[in-house]
């Protein structure tokens, strides 16, 4: 995938002179993303970084998962990442997720971002519907998928595990 930019951010895969920074991203947004994202504790490590960006390349090869970083216009510094996964070619669907660093939050750069990729999904991979589930209270990431023009579509009951419990999730396509 060819790096895709903004005048105020780019899209490029990860790559491993992006590790240190992935994990400084990570345990800073330890109070916000860390609320909503499973997988961003307190302890997370270069190894970590490592095995993620791994599996990322061996997704986007296989074509099932589009897993990037939301970067500076020069591409040096990391701002959060944004991805289409859970891509279903069957019924042509993915599902359209973000983050960005704390540092970095209150600047539209979610909001461009999952639009970008959003294009990128419909015009470059052919799909025609993304979904994004945020769980129900993570008000932050439901104000992007509706500023975006995502349209609301249900309350999903035990949509989402957060914790190790089932949560109710807001469902936006």
């Amino acid at each position: 995938m060819q790096p895709l930019r903004s005048q105020t951010f780019q899209l490029r895969p990860f790559r491993a002179s992006d590790e240190a920074q992935f994990v400084m991203a990570v345990r800073e947004s330890m109070p916000t993303v860390g609320l909503w994202m499973p997988w961003a504790l307190p302890d997370y490590s270069i190894y970590d970084a490592r095995e993620w960006f791994e599996r990322c390349a061996t997704m986007m090869e296989e074509g099932a998962a589009y897993d990037i970083g939301v970067f500076s216009p020069d591409g040096r510094e990391l701002y959060g990442g944004v991805a289409i996964n859970q891509i279903r070619r069957e019924d042509n669907t993915g599902n359209l997720g973000y983050w960005i660093r704390q540092s970095q939050q209150h600047k539209g750069l979610a909001s461009g971002a999952a639009t970008m990729m959003a294009c990128y999904g419909f015009h470059t991979l052919g799909l025609t519907r993304l979904e994004i589930v945020a769980v129900e209270t993570n008000l932050a990431s439901r104000a992007v998928a509706e500023t975006i023009g995502a349209e609301f579509e249900c309350i999903a009951r035990n949509r989402l595990i957060l914790r190790g419990r089932p949560v109710p999730a807001a469902v936006y396509s």
